[in-house]
């Protein structure tokens, strides 16, 4: 079995098309569909469905992808020792971050990072499915390590350290009753309509916790994804909304309120996997973060 072989299947897994999989392997769809033959034939097992349409994992695929990752990674790993002995450091690394990792500075970690190694490539990614999927893209091998959200026990699979902590905070219009009363409490928030984030935010996890365990419900209408979106809705007066303390400032035409809840705590974590040694370049940038973080 070449790494060859396992580098054309992650592509054509991670893209789900053979066109777009070659595009970024700069390699001929042909080759790519010779080698995925190729790999099935050792292997005794269709890795892909394939039609006119789609291209889905079958099973065994599945199966597969996280040990190809892995065995990619180990490979790259040891390239890049060999690489950091001899002429610094080198290769590639993937973070996932959320929309906002509050005070943790991770431009400025970036910019430190690239200066000391500007022969590594960083590609930076926030994902549409939030803190649970970056959790899954780490532990898949996607990704080396990501900035995330998780209240409760972290998912197995994963390690994780704090780098950051920071309450909560709610947003209202200027003219909504609770603007002047300087705190709220979860029950009267229980009564408003709620501008939120979707599930498998960090954010949403943590305030639906703090209400559950209140043993209140609570009204969300509108799913967003980004602050300014949840700004233009709460300053229209549509509904209320729980933002990191640091975030608040930002979102113009709002009113901050204090929230009289311990439980709407936002904790920031940076997650790696626990069955594959972060490289050279996770480790130094791990470094980095943690001292922005101290």
């Amino acid at each position: 079995m070449e790494l060859r072989h396992l580098e054309y299947f992650v592509a054509v897994a991670e893209e789900l098309s053979f066109t777009r999989a070659s595009r970024r392997l700069h390699v001929v769809q042909s080759g790519v569909s010779s080698a995925i033959r190729g790999l099935e034939r050792e292997l005794g097992a269709a890795l892909f469905y394939r039609d006119r349409h789609k291209v889905t994992l079958t099973e065994a695929g599945q199966a597969l992808l996280p040990e190809a990752r892995a065995t990619l990674a180990a490979a790259r790993a040891a390239a890049e020792a060999v690489a950091e002995a001899t002429a610094g450091l080198r290769g590639t690394l993937s973070i996932g971050t959320m929309l906002t990792a509050g005070p943790v500075d991770v431009a400025a970690a970036l910019g430190q990072f690239h200066e000391k190694h500007p022969a590594v490539l960083v590609r930076l990614r926030a994902l549409a499915g939030g803190s649970e999927e970056l959790a899954r893209e780490v532990i898949g091998g996607a990704l080396d390590l990501a900035l995330l959200s998780l209240p409760g026990k972290a998912p197995a699979g994963l390690a994780v350290r704090p780098l950051a902590h920071e309450p909560l905070v709610l947003v209202c219009a200027a003219d909504h009753p609770l603007a002047g009363t300087g705190q709220a409490t979860l029950e009267a928030l229980a009564e408003e309509t709620f501008v939120d984030y979707p599930a498998g935010w960090g954010i949403r996890a943590v305030v639906d916790r703090a209400f559950a365990a209140a043993g209140l419900e609570r009204q969300v209408s509108f799913e967003v994804s980004e602050y300014r979106t949840a700004a233009g809705l709460v300053r229209g007066g549509l509904g209320v909304a729980l933002v990191p303390a640091s975030a608040a400032p930002a979102m113009e035409g709002v009113t901050a309120v204090r929230v009289a809840a311990a439980s709407l705590g936002w904790q920031i974590l940076v997650a790696t996997s626990v069955t594959r040694r972060p490289s050279a370049a996770a480790r130094a940038f791990l470094a980095d973060l943690a001292a922005a973080s101290a």
